[in-house]
Order: C-alpha cells, then structure tokens, then sequence
C-alpha cells in the first residue's frame, strides 16, 4: 500500500521530493517545454501548504559529469515563477554544501538540488550516494512517475534509508489511470500502438491482447506484421527477426477473438523527407521503391470509428511519420477521434505520443496524458517498476 502526500505530515519536516524536470532545452539553455515541470506543481503545492522544507532533486539530460549546459538552473527559474516565490538552486546535490543549505532552512523554503546524474553513483544506485542523499530527509516522496522505472539511488535506493515515505499527486494520477485500464477497463477497450520497432513493443503486445477488445497498429511496426501476413511492403522498414514474432500475436489475436486492425491504405514515399512526392494507395500493397509513411485515409476512418465506439482507450505511439507535416494526418485523426469520444476514458501512454497531443492542442482533451514513456510501457507490460516497489516496501 503506497501512502501520498496529501496522507502525510509534512509540516517542518525536511522532505525530500523526487521530481521528473528532464525538460528539453535549447542551445541558449532555456527551456522549449515546461510539461514536466507544471505536472508536478500540485505536489509541490501540497508541501509548501504545509510549510514543509522543501528538497527538490531531478535529472537533466545525460551528462558524464558536472556539465554546466545541463545544469538545473533554468528549471529552478521557471518553477520560481510558476510558484511565485524563490527557489534556490544548490551547487551539488550532495556533500557538506548542502548539508549547511538544508539546515538553514526555513518552513516554507524551496531548495533545488543540482542535477543527480552530474554523479555516476546516482544511476549506479551507488548505497553510499543513497545515504547521503536520504541524510537531508525527514520524509521522502516521489513525483516522478518518468523515472519510475529505473532503479537508481533517488528513486530505489535511498528510500530504506527515509523512515516516512510516499508517492506525489502526479504518480498517483498515473497509477490510478493506468491501474484502470489494465485492471478494470470499461468496455469496448481499445488499444492503439504505433512507432517504429515491434522490437520495443513485444510485451506491450503480449500483455494487451489479453486485456482489449480491440488492437490498433499504424506506425513502422505496422509493415512488419503486413510482412507476416505475405503482403508486400515495398522499401518500408520492416524487422526482419520479428516477423515470427507479428506472425505468433496474430495468432494469438485470432484465437482469443480480440480484432487486431492494420492499415488497410497507406501514405507513402521514395524517401522520408517532407519535401518528397506523396502518395496514398488504394490498397494494402506498397509498390516496390516506396515506403509507408503514415496510414491513408480508409484506415485513417476505419481507426477513428473503433475509438469513437470505445469507452477505454490507450494510445502509444504514432501512426506515421508525424514530425513532418505531411505524414501527421494519421497521428492527428486518433489524436482528434480520442479528444471527441467525451465519454471515454482516454489514456496517451507518453513519449511521441504525448509530445504529438501537445503539439497539435489535443492533450487538455484527453482525461491522461503520461508524463512517462518508458514507464508507462513498462507498467503495461506488467512490469513492477523500482521506483513503486520502494515504495511500498
């Protein structure tokens, strides 16, 4: 049983929160999308109502070392304005300079370590590191859901050290819409899956057609499993070690009686440029020298249909080429049928996805939208994930 924030004392207490701020930057080091950062305000909220001393620690980016283009800074300047009071942005997150930073707190205060990954032994799940980092908590939360995944030492291995934990708002969220739909999803339940490898999907695959109604496939994987099914592809990318694996979900489609859709039309292209010469076919084969790009307009209808008639409803993954324009109607019409189908509860499953409802205005009309790709793949999997499990040890 996970304990959340808002089940906690937290007043005067050092707490500790795990938040997800990887947030894009651009080459002058501002951020192109505050998402992660706004989504975990009501956690933070929750604390500073509190007058909790408040620890804030992420990652950012990839860093082999204390790198200064990846530092926190421009996250701790845009939760200071969203939140409309300092923020302080430690140097380390870790080590005596921070220990001081904590104990001069304040109730109320806001401290930013920085980023976690400037140290190896965080994603190493080094003990020691865990240590030290659980020294400046009284309480711990995690709030970030995108990490939960991976069993590092601010997401697994410094929970045993903290004597009260629990989970944020954000995380709760997550795991109460996903919980929903793989537990006891309402009926019709719809999967829609996209992207480009079968490869990155196989358990999604296998654990979904056990649970829907219903399969949607676009996206690269798409040729594959049409390759399983003898029809020619053209130059479409196609894994060719997971063409048994396509042939053995088709199967298992068929036999459970779950309705498993691929494109029946395709837009396609000699390359994969967004000033190349398009077409749309009219059928399943894609002539030789071209490659599917997105689906075409039959499948793009026949999808719409099935998610308007659904009342669950779980997207991952695109169904074209979506970054260039012309290959984006696919991606835009399920995008646009879940944001229509108002009775539904409509789940995107992070990553290109989310990014995709964002950009095209669809994401405030979908009742979730991930805040973690991975994670979210790896919970429909049936995954346990580190970071959960700490917590409910």
């Amino acid at each position: 049983m996970i304990t959340y924030v808002d089940q906690m004392a937290l007043a005067g207490k050092r707490v500790f929160m795990r938040v997800d701020f990887n947030v894009p930057l651009d080459g002058a080091g501002r951020i192109t999308d505050d998402t992660r950062i706004r989504a975990a305000l009501p956690t933070i909220k929750v604390a500073l109502a509190a007058r909790a001393k408040l620890i804030l620690a992420s990652h950012l980016g990839r860093p082999k070392g204390p790198d200064p283009k990846l530092s926190l800074e421009p996250a701790a300047q845009r939760l200071a304005e969203l939140l409309r009071r300092d923020v302080t942005l430690a140097d380390d997150c870790v080590g005596d300079g921070v220990r001081k930073r904590v104990q001069d707190m304040k109730d109320g205060d806001v401290l930013m370590l920085e980023n976690l990954r400037f140290h190896k032994e965080e994603e190493a799940n080094d003990p020691e590191f865990a240590r030290e980092l659980a020294a400046n908590a009284d309480v711990y939360v995690n709030d970030a859901f995108g990490t939960a995944h991976r069993a590092h030492a601010s997401t697994a291995g410094m929970v045993p050290f903290v004597k009260e934990k629990g989970a944020g708002l954000l995380m709760k969220k997550e795991l109460e819409f996903l919980g929903r739909l793989l537990e006891s999803p309402k009926r019709p339940f719809v999967a829609v899956l996209g992207g480009a490898k079968v490869s990155d999907k196989i358990k999604v695959l296998e654990n979904l057609i056990t649970k829907v109604d219903a399969l949607l496939i676009g996206g690269a994987m798409a040729y594959t499993f049409l390759k399983a099914m003898d029809v020619e592809v053209g130059a479409s990318r196609v894994e060719a070690d997971k063409v048994a694996v396509a042939e053995r979900i088709l199967k298992v489609a068929a036999d459970r009686g779950v309705q498993l859709y691929l494109p029946r039309d395709h837009v396609i292209a000699r390359e994969a440029k967004a000033d190349a010469e398009k077409k749309t076919t009219d059928a399943q084969p894609i002539p030789q020298g071209f490659m599917g790009l997105d689906i075409g307009p039959l499948t793009v209808e026949l999808y719409r249909q099935q998610i308007r008639a659904a009342k669950s409803v779980l997207w991952n993954g695109p169904m074209g080429l979506f970054e260039l324009a012309p290959f984006a109607a696919g991606t835009r019409a399920v995008a646009e049928a879940m944001a229509q189908n108002t009775d539904a509860i409509t789940v995107v499953g992070g990553g290109d996805s989310a990014a995709a409802v964002e950009q095209m205005g669809f994401a405030s009309r979908m009742k979730h939208v991930s805040t973690g790709g991975g994670a979210s793949l790896e919970l429909i999997e049936g995954i346990k994930l580190p970071g959960i499990a700490a917590l409910e040890q």
